[in-house]
């Protein structure tokens, strides 16, 4: 049986305000989220992320906006564009933070092989992603 979804929690150390920059804005995403990012913050606006070291890029498409509480995109599986997965953040204030949720989901729609594939990749990918986004947080404090 194949993993529709990848979950992810963490507390970070820092504003919801600043943590969505971090998401929302080209800037933000470009510190810590591959080496190049373009965003059109709005839904329906388009995404580009270019990771240099992987030789790897991904459009997306913005689908919810909901300053600053939730943002979220969906985008191709690296090699298998005919998968969509859907890439869901949400940011609640707690207190000395901001608690951040990643959901990515739509994994099952793909052939089982490509599904566990992708969703391996993926989940090791937001593992790194997710500790650059607090690494680079940490540091602009």
């Amino acid at each position: 049986m194949v993993t529709n979804t990848i979950e992810r929690e963490v507390v970070l150390r820092h504003p919801v305000d600043r943590v969505w920059a971090a998401l929302t804005t080209a800037e933000g995403l470009s510190r810590w989220f591959g080496s190049v990012a373009e965003i059109d913050l709005r839904p329906g606006g388009r995404a580009y992320f270019r990771w240099d070291d992987l030789g790897q890029e991904s459009p997306a498409t913005v689908t919810v906006v909901e300053a600053p509480h939730r943002f979220a995109f969906t985008w191709a599986i690296e090699g298998v564009d005919a998968l969509v997965t859907t890439v869901d953040f949400t940011l609640e204030e707690v207190p000395g933070g901001t608690r951040l949720r990643l959901v990515e989901s739509g994994f099952a729609r793909a052939a089982a092989g490509v599904a566990r594939s992708a969703h391996q990749a993926n989940s090791q990918g937001w593992d790194a992603e997710l500790a650059d986004l607090e690494s680079y947080l940490d540091a602009a404090a």
